[in-house]
């Protein structure tokens, strides 16, 4: 099978139309011709303004970065003002730059973080298209339910919680939470209006995979060096540093950070992308050969699995099982090639670090001092998250349905009046009460659910089927990881979790499915050969053998 921009070359004709017709589109930077005088004078008078605000209110050597920025953005100016450099610029800020650390040198009321700025562009961009270019229209999101229930149960624990947050002084801190919370998940909203044919698509998580590899790499230069090159951006990047990195270790060995908050963050970044890794050994556009593509994704992925070695992170072992775990129940074959693959890799992590492996892998088989470990320090930062159970269960027994209200609870900085949890199912229990943990059910498990009804009984073709599967193992794998870090208050994950969905939601509302017409002819076949072929009739997982089979 040859492969064009990751797809099927009796597809390309097809897809090319659908590119052809999405790229119509794009900003309107491409339009030829010279520039009219108004323009001309607009572009005067806006690097006017842009000049007389940096001379007036920013140091000489930053006014020089921002004037040299304006002039980069008018001589690349055909290829920023596309949809696929929005794609391409958001995603590198969101996996590159890391969050809470950095923020642009202008004077706000708040902290301008890049990842701000980027998606602020972009949906300044998307609204502007969206009135004023008729061609550029809004598409359908097919996780705006989940999304508005989990949103909705927030807020009514707010509206019951006001007057408490009052007397608290809160109100601002909560809804300073819920402002946040809307423009993380305004990631979702703009990765999905942004992807508009497959080749975005493809883009889209052929990048955010090789960024990944990048960060691994950095992330085991980080451990072995104890220098993370992602806190020297400001060096290169007009961007001020908020904060110095931390000093995290475990077992005596020092744990790197990457591009996330935290070693843990970093891990499961890291984990939940080893799934589109295996995905684009197959189908990726690059390499054209096949065998070349599978030894070079192969590689990315061994490299993957060194980041997360590099951040020695427990949590990462439980994501990488529960995946595993999932595959195995659905598509077994899938799970046992990759159990052989990832074997080897395994065994030479023990042999080459064997300190880092015991305190990740093998501490799990000593039951009794991993129990032990999770009862430390119990009402003190750093606790076990065991140790922090009781205490928060007797909180969650005097206000059970609706918490405290949603951003109550404030861990870190002077104004600190709750623990820390390392459980974001636990601190959403806390705060909006068993209507928020329902909120947080649907929002993340209704998705993956969704996408493995796509991926065995709708999807048209076996690439598309096999994404919508790889997409929903990779959101089990975060789902998993809620359980044992604050999952919310590490903004990476959750944007990775936010691309993912926006993926499933361009293969839910775009990707051909199959015609009602065929799958009944198809289950009308297969009920008829079934008392010759065993159960093969009546079996719920047969057609996942035809849909999937791409994956042997």
């Amino acid at each position: 099978m040859s492969v064009a921009h990751g797809v099927p070359k009796g597809d390309t004709a097809q897809v090319g139309a659908r590119d052809h017709v999405s790229r119509a589109g794009t900003a309107g930077a491409t339009v030829d011709g010279p520039p009219s005088r108004g323009r001309i004078v607009a572009a005067a008078l806006v690097l006017a303004v842009v000049a007389l605000t940096a001379v007036l209110l920013l140091p000489p050597l930053i006014a020089a970065a921002a004037l040299g920025t304006v002039a980069a953005i008018v001589l690349l100016r055909r290829f920023i003002f596309t949809w696929t450099a929005m794609i391409i610029g958001l995603a590198a800020v969101i996996m590159l730059v890391p969050a809470r650390r950095y923020a642009i040198p202008i004077p706000l009321p708040f902290q301008l973080e890049p990842y701000r700025l980027v998606l602020g562009i972009v949906i300044v961009a998307l609204v502007v298209s969206l009135i004023l270019k008729p061609e550029v229209r809004w598409r359908p999101v097919a996780f705006g339910w989940p999304i508005g229930i989990f949103l909705v149960t927030i807020a009514v624990s707010f509206v019951v919680n006001v007057t408490d947050l009052a007397n608290a002084a809160l109100i601002g801190t909560a809804v300073g939470g819920m402002l946040q919370m809307g423009f993380m998940l305004a990631v979702f909203f703009a990765f999905r209006m942004l992807l508009r044919s497959e080749r975005d698509v493809m883009l889209l998580i052929t990048f955010v995979t090789w960024a990944g590899v990048v960060v691994a790499f950095f992330a085991v230069i980080e451990r072995l060096s104890r220098f993370n090159v992602f806190l020297v951006l400001g060096n290169f990047l007009p961007l001020t540093l908020l904060r110095e990195g931390g000093d995290v270790s475990r077992a005596g060995v020092a744990r790197a950070f990457g591009s996330a908050q935290h070693p843990i963050a970093l891990a499961v970044a890291l984990c939940i992308l080893i799934p589109l890794a295996v995905y684009l050994a197959k189908y990726a556009a690059w390499p054209l050969n096949e065998i070349n593509r599978k030894i070079v994704y192969g590689a990315a992925t061994v490299m993957l699995f060194g980041g997360i070695m590099a951040a020695i992170s427990r949590t990462a072992v439980v994501v990488l099982a529960v995946m595993f775990l999932v595959t195995l129940i659905l598509h077994p074959k899938v799970a046992g090639v990759l159990f052989a693959l990832a074997l080897p890799v395994m065994l030479l992590a023990a042999a080459v670090i064997p300190k880092v492996f015991e305190s990740m892998v093998l501490s799990f088989l000593d039951v009794d001092s991993l129990v032990a470990s999770q009862y430390t320090s119990a009402g003190m930062g750093g606790a076990g998250r065991l140790a922090d159970l009781d205490p928060a269960m007797k909180l969650v027994e005097q206000q059970p349905f609706f918490g405290s209200g949603f951003g109550s609870r404030i861990v870190i900085g002077d104004d600190a009046n709750a623990f820390i949890l390392d459980n974001q199912f636990l601190g959403t229990l806390m705060e909006t009460g068993a209507l928020g943990v329902l909120g947080l059910a649907v929002f993340l498990l209704v998705p993956p659910i969704m996408l493995l009804r796509f991926a065995f009984t709708q999807a048209a073709e076996r690439r598309h089927a096999l994404l919508a599967f790889t997409i929903a193992v990779a959101i089990s794998g975060y789902v998993a990881a809620i359980f044992f870090y604050d999952a919310f208050g590490f903004f990476q994950t959750f944007f990775i979790l936010c691309i993912l969905l926006a993926v499933g939601a361009w293969l839910l509302t775009e990707a051909p499915r199959r015609s009602a017409t065929k799958a009944e002819e198809r289950a009308d076949a297969a009920a008829s050969v079934g008392p010759a072929t065993g159960n093969r009739g009546t079996d719920a997982m047969a057609p996942a053998g035809d849909v999937l089979e791409a994956a042997r």
